[in-house]
């Protein structure tokens, strides 16, 4: 058996007017994310560190921001299609470890049904999917609340020497 590393990361604009959707969890707060889909930087970073365990390339390949189809898309059925890409390659997401940087709000009542929500998309129990939340007390873009980020680590194993 083979296994397979990625890393992902994603940062998208704190705005009103936009819901505040993580891990696909839509999260009560007066501010949400601003981007071309959902913005669910979570689930963007999860994908990117799958992707690019196999070298094939990023989210915006797949899913690019100037193509009308995905304006206002789902992630977590977006997830779903590059889980489907990279089992059709032979491999298959062993874990996933997350942290979503935010200031506010506190993501801890949330981060139970984020990791049900991912995990049920892609097959997997809830203790493979780890997801953590901090501040970056108060330093730089998320520390200002001008915006949100998240960095994924993506363990795959399958039996492709691709």
């Amino acid at each position: 058996m083979n296994i397979r590393i990625g890393n992902g990361y994603d940062m998208h604009r704190l705005v009103s007017d936009r819901p505040l959707i993580l891990g696909g969890v839509n999260i009560p707060h007066t501010l949400g994310l601003l981007g071309h889909s959902d913005a669910d930087v979570l689930t963007h970073a999860i994908m990117d560190a799958m992707l690019g365990a196999l070298s094939l390339g990023d989210i915006g390949h797949y899913f690019p921001p100037t193509d009308d189809k995905w304006a206002g898309a789902d992630s977590l059925v977006l997830l779903q299609q590059v889980h489907q890409l990279i089992q059709e390659q032979g491999w298959q997401v062993s874990n996933i470890d997350s942290v979503v940087v935010a200031e506010r709000p506190k993501l801890k009542p949330h981060i139970h049904q984020m990791r049900a929500k991912i995990a049920g998309v892609l097959q997997l129990e809830p203790n493979q999917v780890g997801v953590k939340a901090t501040t970056n007390e108060k330093l730089g873009p998320t520390g200002r609340e001008e915006g949100i980020c998240a960095y994924a680590v993506v363990l795959l194993s399958g039996v492709s020497n691709a």
